[in-house]
């Protein structure tokens, strides 16, 4: 079932790039007590996620913390090492966001938000979402309606949705 505004988000651990390797984050104490914004979309290095939705959270981070958000987080099923990577060379990790990685899908299966395309190669990855979260709760939830699209997960729309 697809979380929806209102839910509390489920925990899962995920994953970051940390001094000495991989590091396991959760995101339930990732979220306790903060307003967190998350998006996530399909893959590190692929088109839209790159030129358009990435560069989206860059342009309103200042924006978004004027708005009482703690962190920016962006989600996708890749493992660190790629997440790093991808977000030193989009400038999302000098920016400020915070890139994790959710190898296994845990979280993005958690929260309904998977799908598959294999002719693509895409394989249990996540769908294109932005949520504002507050303590746990999701207050807003963008999700894209097809694939390729970035209009209303994109940093602007949530920010527009904030007001």
């Amino acid at each position: 079932m697809t979380i929806t505004t209102g839910d509390t988000l489920p925990d899962a651990s995920v994953l970051t790039m940390g001094a000495d390797g991989p590091q396991t984050v959760s995101i339930g104490d990732r979220l306790k007590g903060r307003t967190v914004v998350i998006f996530g979309l399909p893959g590190a290095y692929t088109g839209t996620c790159t030129t358009a939705h990435v560069p989206s959270f860059i342009r309103n981070m200042d924006a978004l913390k004027a708005k009482g958000v703690d962190e920016v987080i962006c989600v996708s099923v890749n493992d660190p090492f790629v997440m790093k990577a991808w977000g030193e060379s989009t400038g999302a990790i000098a920016a400020g966001i915070t890139m994790l990685g959710d190898a296994e899908a845990s979280f993005t299966k958690a929260i309904g938000m998977e799908f598959s395309a294999p002719p693509v190669g895409f394989v249990n990855r996540s769908k294109r979402y932005a949520m504002l979260v507050e303590d746990g709760v999701v207050k807003i939830l963008n999700e894209e309606p097809g694939a390729g699209q970035c209009d209303i997960s994109g940093g602007e729309s949530l920010l527009d949705a904030m007001a």
